[in-house]
């Protein structure tokens, strides 16, 4: 590391050089953790969407039992 650092201290050119190495580095991590987040947002979507049917079929069977203890009640 040492010698890296000190050949850009001494020439530009290897500087200009070794940054466009370590931004296309950064650029593909960051590509990387991009896709990563996408997919992860889509798995979130996902899961809210199976979450809203539980939601509103656990309400469906709360409004039937109810509707059925009121019959009942009625009949009697």
């Amino acid at each position: 590391m040492s010698i890296t650092t000190e050949l850009e201290r001494t020439s530009l050119e290897a500087h200009v050089d070794l940054c466009a190495i370590r931004y296309e580095n950064l650029d593909k991590r960051l590509s990387n953790v991009e896709t990563k987040l996408d997919k992860l947002s889509e798995a979130i979507d996902s899961g809210n969407q199976n979450m809203s049917k539980v939601i509103i079929g656990a309400a469906g069977t709360i409004v039937a039992s109810c509707l059925s203890i009121v019959v009942v009640m009625l009949m009697q």
